[in-house]
């Protein structure tokens, strides 16, 4: 049926007029503010037509975040358990995904730890192995055991003849002190050998020097520097004093003379290493010339009948040299055997601080 032709104007007009949307259908869509500290998120898009555009339109749209790489933005783990597992790698920014993949991206910022320093220590933590050595002639030490002590280690020299440094490792061997030189003219045939494979196992090592007392002190300074590299990762060297019956050197010289030479050797050592030297001792020769001295060094004492607090009473230490007849597997014969004075998360706060 054909309708005025004002009619039919007025009618389309109505028509229009009901088409319009609802102010509401009008809102923008509403997104999430969740976003990631690094990337931008995209801008959200509506589905196509398929299903209820205005409950598509008035429902926020979850807006999965684009969180960066975990290797990225987590820290590296400790590695004190796992000393043999890579470094993971950082992630660079270009390979994170391509260029035209991320055309607004800003570049991604890594936070940095305020000690670099620390970190690099954390990350070269050693394992601690449980000592497991045995002794030729065990010592009841009482309450006093060493064993309850949990980071061991051992002292060599050519008399232990070729170490296998891998199972006395796994046997405890937790650090080893190695004899480098003698006086100002003779080295360890063994020294070089056992240098570099002691530091392939994985333990700590340091060198020790043993002082003559007919030769002089910045001679046999001189002697050891010539002799041990400088490794920033090595413990610091050691000076051995003690009386020598077996040497041709038959002086014994006042606690005052001692003293005097052994503070030559150990400022010469440290000034070209970088660390205050350790002092190894005998309860006999630190009753004669050390007792009350050289309080802001590290002590090492041999005591292999008591606890060093009965046998050097007063005296702080670090090292305890408790057995001169420790048998292990990975070495012919008879071995020294120490420990360190702390547990082991002291152990690698005081390696971290060298």
């Amino acid at each position: 049926m054909r309708l005025p032709t004002g009619l039919l104007a007025l009618s389309i007009v109505a028509v229009l007029s009901g088409c319009h949307s609802s102010p509401d259908d009008l809102l923008p869509v509403s997104t999430s503010n969740e976003t990631t500290s690094a990337i931008p998120r995209p801008a959200a898009s509506i589905p196509n037509a398929g299903g209820n555009q205005q409950a598509v339109a008035q429902r926020p749209v979850q807006q999965a975040p684009q969180a960066a790489s975990q290797d990225a933005m987590t820290p590296p783990q400790e590695l004190a358990l796992a000393a043999t597992q890579a470094d993971p790698q950082p992630m660079l920014l270009e390979n994170a995904a391509p260029a035209d993949a991320m055309p607004a991206a800003r570049p991604v910022s890594f936070s940095m730890p305020q000690d670099p320093s620390g970190l690099r220590h954390e990350r070269s933590r050693m394992k601690i192995y449980s000592q497991r050595f045995r002794d030729a002639k065990p010592i009841n030490f009482g309450h006093h055991s060493p064993r309850a002590y949990q980071v061991h280690g051992v002292d060599v020299s050519r008399w232990q003849g070729n170490i296998d440094w891998d199972k006395l490792r796994e046997q405890g061997a937790n650090f080893a002190f190695i004899k480098a030189t003698d006086g100002g003219d003779h080295v360890d045939p063994m020294f070089s050998r056992n240098w570099r494979a002691s530091k392939a196992s994985g333990l700590k090592r340091g060198a020790y020097h043993f002082f003559y007392w007919c030769r002089t002190a910045g001679e046999q300074a001189d002697w050891f520097i010539s002799k041990v590299p400088r490794d920033p990762e090595a413990l610091p060297p050691v000076i051995d004093v003690e009386w020598n019956h077996d040497s041709a050197c038959r002086q014994h010289l006042s606690p005052q003379r001692v003293r005097e030479k052994m503070q030559v050797f150990m400022e010469k050592i440290e000034r070209h290493y970088g660390r205050k030297p350790v002092i190894y001792t005998s309860p006999d020769f630190y009753e004669a010339n050390l007792r009350g001295a050289f309080n802001n060094y590290p002590f090492w004492l041999r005591s292999v009948a008591a606890h060093p607090s009965k046998t050097y009473p007063g005296r702080r230490w670090v090292f305890w040299q408790y057995s001169g007849s420790g048998l292990s597997h990975g070495v012919e014969g008879r071995i020294d055997l120490n420990t360190f004075n702390g547990s082991a998360e002291e152990w690698h706060r005081w390696v971290a601080g060298l």
